[in-house]
């Protein structure tokens, strides 16, 4: 069990910010929400989390890094997939997230994507081939960006793509907003990286296996 201990007024937080610079709304009572994407029939006992930016404090938000890792372990998570930037990490005033996940003995795989953004096909496929490595090796995992719904919703149903052959892209981006909600794929970009992304994928393999052939050669 782990005990978190609040700063005195003016002194250095977990985070590495003063807690005089914390003036605006309470903390956040709430639990850490995580979505559970089920991941049948291939992972038939197997889901993938999905959230928030953990610890995040902007605007009105304000929450605990130290409770919500926290949550995360008592989920039993041992895979973290973060897609936010060091920027926004820095933005959301969570600059020491990656180091806080790995004291935490949390396995941290770290693909930066821009807000609004989609991975290109080669990072992506990359992604999925490490998601892919945790859900066989039965490891609990959980994916986010800031908020959740925009890069880590594409990634999940990019996942969904790949694992059934018979699922329209529709069907995926309505599966991530029914779990997440109707802001899940949030942009244009995102919108017609999922309906590309079968294709692409087979582009970027044979594209991959020409220059290998010709590496041997």
């Amino acid at each position: 069990m782990s005990l978190s201990l609040s700063p005195q007024p003016g002194a250095a937080s977990a985070d590495g910010f003063s807690s005089s610079d914390d003036e605006g709304p309470e903390e956040d009572p709430t639990p850490l929400h995580i979505s559970w994407l089920p991941l049948s029939p291939l992972y038939s006992s197997e889901f993938l989390g999905l959230c928030s930016l953990p610890g995040c404090r902007f605007k009105d938000v304000r929450r605990n890094l130290q409770k919500d890792v926290g949550e995360l372990k008592n989920c039993g998570i041992q895979d973290v997939f973060v897609l936010c930037t060091r920027g926004e990490l820095f933005k959301y005033r969570v600059p020491n997230l990656i180091d806080t996940y790995q004291q935490h003995g949390l396995c941290v795989h770290h693909y930066p994507i821009p807000d609004g953004n989609a991975p290109d096909i080669a990072m992506c496929c990359k992604i999925l081939e490490e998601l892919r490595s945790c859900l066989e090796n039965n490891r609990r995992t959980v994916i986010h960006c800031y908020g959740g719904l925009g890069r880590s919703c594409l990634v999940a149903a990019c996942l969904l793509l790949q694992l059934s052959d018979t699922l329209a892209p529709q069907q995926a981006i309505e599966s991530l907003r029914n779990l997440r909600g109707s802001g899940a794929i949030q942009t244009i970009k995102q919108y017609n990286y999922l309906h590309e992304f079968r294709e692409n994928v087979v582009a970027h393999l044979a594209a991959k296996d020409t220059v290998l052939r010709s590496a041997s050669r």
